[in-house]
């Protein structure tokens, strides 16, 4: 007999193609009037061509966000929102951004409108990572959570494929978690099953043809299931470790995902028979962890940790770590196990169960 429970996270979704349309709208839904664009440097006149339609209510720009949300980047954040006396934000591009949308959000409570360009699938969790001389923490509150959510594809089709396939992965890895979290049930299994399986599929084809629209909302689809798995449940070692290894060494939020997601599913796969069973439908596959870690071959994912930059002493820091103050995960994270296993993510190996 079934006993769950599911709450459901109070954002409203404008999900299609030209939906950019209606951001002078959402600016109204959120009683907004005066709203700072955010950005990073990278998109910053994708931001401003993007955001026409609401030019008129838009009276400042911050083009400073940057991976792992760092304090100092926020407070500069905070002193641009105070002067233009902005009473909303609008976070245009991935998780670096919508995360500097999100601390802003949780210091002011400003509303917080959500553009996102990548599969980060962030702009739909009430999660919030920020780093601190070098040491990423995490919390979750309502008020983290993005009111509304534009998702127009428009803005997919300039990500290089290359990004497209790493931030996919990523996206990947909180529906993996999702299926065995502590809290989850049968509705966030369903979603996080239809989640992996429709990014498995549009993933490879959007490598072969970038400009295939119906692939890349496909994939767009694929990563918000994702990201409202990851907002409805807790996480595991998976993103223990990513936010140690991203925190620690500065790596690259996406890859860092991309790259230990199969090993930690390899990990955790003798104790999770059910996500098995469920990846094994999605993936067509008896291996998962090894049809992921495929995946990322086929999307151009650099396969080690060490291609990303991390000293090899950083296996040791990273399993200290992961073993203080622990996720809760359906393996005990013993050091040696851990070690181990950051080991070969680190050297690229393939995954190995057990």
């Amino acid at each position: 007999m079934l006993s769950f429970t599911y709450e459901s996270l109070p954002a409203r979704i404008k999900f299609g193609r030209g939906t950019i349309a209606s951001l002078a709208d959402a600016i109204e839904e959120v009683a907004g009037t005066r709203a700072l664009l955010l950005s990073t440097p990278q998109q910053t006149e994708q931001a401003r061509e993007a955001t026409l339609p609401a030019e008129g209510q838009i009276v400042g720009h911050f083009d400073g966000a940057t991976m792992h949300t760092p304090l100092g980047v926020t407070e500069q954040a905070l002193d641009v929102l105070k002067q233009t006396g902005a009473d909303c934000v609008i976070s245009f591009g991935g998780g670096s951004t919508i995360g500097l949308g999100k601390a802003l959000a949780l210091r002011t409570g400003v509303p917080q409108i959500a553009i996102p360009t990548t599969y980060a699938g962030s702009e739909v969790t009430p999660i919030l990572g920020e780093t601190v001389d070098g040491r990423k923490t995490t919390q979750r509150s309502p008020k983290i959570l993005p009111n509304v959510v534009i998702y127009d594809v428009e803005f997919t089709l300039s990500l290089p494929p290359a990004l497209s396939g790493i931030s996919g992965l990523n996206a990947i890895a909180h529906a993996v978690e999702g299926l065995y979290a502590r809290d989850t049930n049968p509705l966030v299994q369903l979603m996080a099953e239809a989640a992996v399986r429709t990014l498995a599929t549009s993933l490879p084809r959007i490598m072969a043809a970038p400009q295939d629209i119906e692939a890349r909302s496909q994939a767009l689809f694929g990563a918000w299931l994702c990201g409202t798995v990851l907002g409805s449940v807790g996480m595991a070692l998976h993103h223990k470790l990513c936010h140690t290894l991203g925190g620690a060494f500065d790596l690259p939020h996406a890859e860092t995902h991309s790259i230990v997601l199969p090993h930690a599913l390899a990990f955790n796969a003798p104790m999770i028979p059910e996500a098995m069973a469920a990846l094994r439908r999605a993936l067509g596959t008896e291996d998962p962890a090894g049809a992921l870690f495929n995946l990322g071959r086929t999307v151009g994912a650099p396969a080690s940790l060490k291609a990303l930059g991390m000293p090899e002493a950083g296996i040791q820091t990273a399993a200290e770590q992961a073993v203080k103050n622990p996720y809760w995960n359906p393996r005990p994270v013993e050091f040696e196990a851990i070690r181990t296993m950051v080991a070969r993510a680190y050297a690229g190996e393939r995954p190995v169960e057990g």
